[in-house]
């Protein structure tokens, strides 16, 4: 099950500065008086005596929701993996108070994604109506959207550096930023690395990482390690290449007092994430890992639980080919009921 490639402030406003666990739950409230003014008027003249206005509330994270939404996310697992044992989020946290679902592409090319096959405005309603959907499925769950976007793509050449990968243009991601601006959707930039790296590749989008709505994604299948080129072997990051990626991003979030990032992790088969309970998972990052495969309704589902399910490391996404899950004979594309019945729910849809 291989993919082609070539070629929020959300969250609640919000509560805790934290320590650590699940277990424990505070929401702290308060109230925020305005400064007093007071105005002496005698007659001919008026002093007005200012107050030093008191500073603004410190953000907090509502520990309580989110352990009732951790717990929903659950959805009744057994097994005792789930949820993943790991500190509260910085306050602003997205999940797992909000679902996000995602358009995926590239604007250089028809046949990476729903992002680059359709035109603009054709492609933000689509999606817009898929929003809908999902929250239609699940009406507890705020649903938002966003545009995840292919900034670096593994190449079938290697190219002037020799590393078998290209980076787009920044005015591609401004023209994503820009149509994300226009309903309100989060952006993703997904990184395909070839023969370069993490440590390469994700620094030249620092600035808009810095953005409070940009968030990241990495793609293993295109981590080619061994040094063949992509698209000839399915590719590979170790747990070591995604603490990198989570330090990176945490610092970005410490360094501009930012709400959390996500990262979003494509993963479709066992040696494309290896050692992964020795990531590190750090308040300053949700982590998703998204079943990236394609393929019979079933097929996907067995991939979900195999890789998904059975080597837990904190939130999960799930894939949707719009062409790719038609292929095989009685194939269909799922509906947001039918993946919404999956332990652990996803909490990061994406359409391709």
């Amino acid at each position: 099950m291989k993919r082609a490639a070539f070629l929020f402030w959300s969250g609640l406003v919000a509560t805790v500065v934290v320590s650590s666990g699940l277990v424990s739950s505070s929401c702290n409230s308060g109230s925020v008086r305005a400064a007093n003014t007071e105005i002496a008027l005698n007659g001919s003249d008026t002093d007005n005596v200012n107050q030093t206005p008191p500073p603004p509330p410190v953000p907090t994270l509502d520990t309580a929701l989110y352990n009732a939404k951790m717990q929903q996310m659950v959805n009744g697992d057994t097994t005792g993996k789930w949820p993943v044992k790991h500190d509260y989020p910085l306050p602003g946290a997205i999940l797992p108070f909000k679902r996000i679902v995602a358009y995926y592409g590239n604007l250089y090319s028809k046949q990476m994604g729903i992002l680059g096959e359709l035109p603009e405005d054709q492609m933000l309603q689509k999606l817009q109506e898929e929003v809908k959907k999902w929250h239609a499925a699940d009406t507890t769950t705020e649903v938002i959207p966003a545009l995840h976007y292919i900034a670096v793509t593994a190449q079938a050449h290697p190219g002037p550096a020799g590393k078998y990968r290209l980076r787009m243009p920044f005015k591609e991601i401004d023209k994503v930023l820009a149509m994300a601006e226009k309903i309100n959707a989060l952006v993703f930039i997904d990184v395909q690395v070839g023969l370069s790296t993490l440590q390469s590749e994700i620094p030249e989008f620092e600035k808009y990482l810095k953005m409070p709505h940009v968030h990241l994604g990495i793609d293993p299948e295109f981590s080619m390690k061994t040094g063949k080129k992509p698209g000839s072997v399915i590719g590979s990051f170790d747990a070591a290449d995604i603490n990198y990626t989570t330090e990176y991003l945490a610092k970005i979030v410490r360094e501009n007092n930012l709400p959390p990032k996500i990262l979003v992790v494509h993963r479709f088969t066992q040696a494309m994430v290896t050692n992964y309970k020795n990531i590190k998972l750090r308040p300053e990052v949700q982590i998703v890992m998204d079943m990236d495969g394609w393929g019979h309704q079933a097929r996907k589902f067995n991939t979900y639980r195999t890789f998904i399910h059975r080597e837990p490391v904190q939130f999960t996404g799930f894939k949707i080919f719009y062409k790719n899950d038609l292929r095989e004979p009685n194939s269909r594309i799922l509906t947001p009921e039918e993946v919404l019945k999956l332990k652990p729910r996803p909490v990061y849809i994406q359409y391709q």
